[in-house]
C-alpha cells in the first residue's frame, strides 16, 4: 500500500469515528445518515475488490487482505467481476 494511500485511509477512520461520537449526541436523522455510510463502505469495498482482481490480483490474495477463505471472497465480490 501506498504511503499516501495508507495515510487517507488512517485518516477516514478518524473521521468515520469522530462522526460516531457527534452523532451519539444528534438526532436520529443524524443516526440514520450514519448507519447509510455503511451502504457506502461496502459498495467502495466492492469497487477495491473489483480494481484489484481486475487489476491481476488472484481470489487468494484478496481473500487474504479480508481475512476470509478464496470461496467466500469469491462467493460476497465475484459476481461483480464479469
Amino acid at each position: 500500500m501506498s504511503v499516501e494511500t495508507s495515510e487517507y485511509l488512517s485518516m477516514l477512520r478518524r473521521m468515520i469515528r469522530a462522526g460516531g461520537r457527534r452523532v451519539a449526541e444528534a438526532d436520529e436523522p443524524e443516526l440514520r445518515e450514519l448507519l447509510a455510510l455503511r451502504d457506502d463502505l461496502d459498495r467502495a469495498i466492492a469497487d477495491a475488490v473489483d480494481g484489484q482482481h481486475e487489476g491481476g490480483r488472484s481470489w487468494q490474495a484478496i481473500a487474504d487482505a479480508a481475512g476470509t477463505t478464496r470461496q467466500a471472497a469469491h462467493k460476497r465480490w465475484g459476481q461483480r467481476v464479469a
